[in-house]
């Protein structure tokens, strides 16, 4: 059964078995409703490759030279748009977002460097884009894992115009001593292609921060039972739970969410219910 979870990939929540074709569970039950064999986002060890979104159609326009020059804005990050969450292992809580948290405020790069201290995660974030994670590691700079390799570059670079925060108390992991982070860090600088240890990065700039294995490629056996669970938290009375085998298909599951914006994760589990309900329904559906 293991392999067989293992081979599933870019799933929706359409094509995901679910036994609660009821709706959304109450925000103050810890309980999975729905149990998820295993959900992979579309986000790989190609990482940033992944990290832009395809280019937005053009507008229409009355004018064919000017509709063959123009492309569409990009639509602007709202914070609103994030779907906030807590990742549990088993009863444990490990991992825990919630938009009214102070230190959720997005900053322009030139200011966040004035707060940084070396051994801090940031987030870089932006509309339609998977969130981009590095390691700040003093002098300006920061170390992070970009088009399937891990650099060493300017914030400022690094951050390509997206506003950002730091983010070291999300993961309820201790965290390690900044030089031995900082160490993590550097000595993986170069790394690429088929050197790489981490799916992505928020899972390599975790590992530096905690020396976590769960956060490397195949650092958990996916065996048994599912020990972790992303309860994502649409409203104070309305929330959703899924059951993952590994904190990187965790990881996974929720950059993919933040990539596409809470409304379009609501819209996706309110279908996969409804088809859920569909199916159950109808006798002739069922084989």
């Amino acid at each position: 059964m293991g392999n067989q979870v293992e081979k599933l990939t870019h799933l929706s929540y359409a094509e995901v078995p679910t036994s609660d074709p009821h709706g959304f569970e109450p925000a103050e039950d810890d309980g999975p409703r729905i149990g998820v064999s295993y959900i992979f986002a579309a986000d790989d060890d190609q990482e940033d490759n992944f990290d832009v979104v395809p280019p937005l159609p053009r507008l229409p326009s009355s004018s064919s030279s000017s509709s063959s020059s123009s492309p569409r804005e990009e639509k602007p990050f709202d914070p609103g748009d994030e779907l906030d969450c807590v990742v549990y292992h088993r009863d444990e809580c490990v991992y825990e977002r919630k938009g009214s948290d102070a230190d959720a405020i997005l900053l322009s790069a030139e200011i966040l460097l004035n707060r940084c201290r070396p051994g801090d995660l940031l987030e870089f974030v932006a509309a339609g884009h998977y969130p981009h994670w590095a390691v700040y590691v003093g002098d300006f700079q920061v170390v992070h894992l970009h088009r399937s390799e891990v650099k060493c570059e300017f914030l400022v670079d690094a951050g390509q115009g997206k506003k950002g925060r730091i983010v070291n108390w999300l993961y309820r992991y201790r965290a390690l001593p900044a030089e031995v982070i900082l160490r993590n860090a550097l000595d993986q600088v170069g790394a690429r292609d088929r050197d790489l240890r981490w799916r992505n990065s928020e899972c390599f700039a975790a590992w530096c921060r905690f020396g976590r294995r769960e956060c490397k490629i195949g650092g958990e056996i996916r065996i048994g039972k599912q020990p972790y669970r992303l309860k994502m938290l649409f409203s104070e009375k309305k929330s959703h739970t899924l059951e993952f085998q590994s904190l990187e298909d965790v990881i996974m599951e929720k950059r993919r969410n933040d990539q596409i914006g809470k409304d379009a994760v609501m819209r996706e589990l309110a279908d996969h219910l409804n088809s859920a309900e569909d199916l159950k329904g109808d006798g002739n559906s069922v084989g």
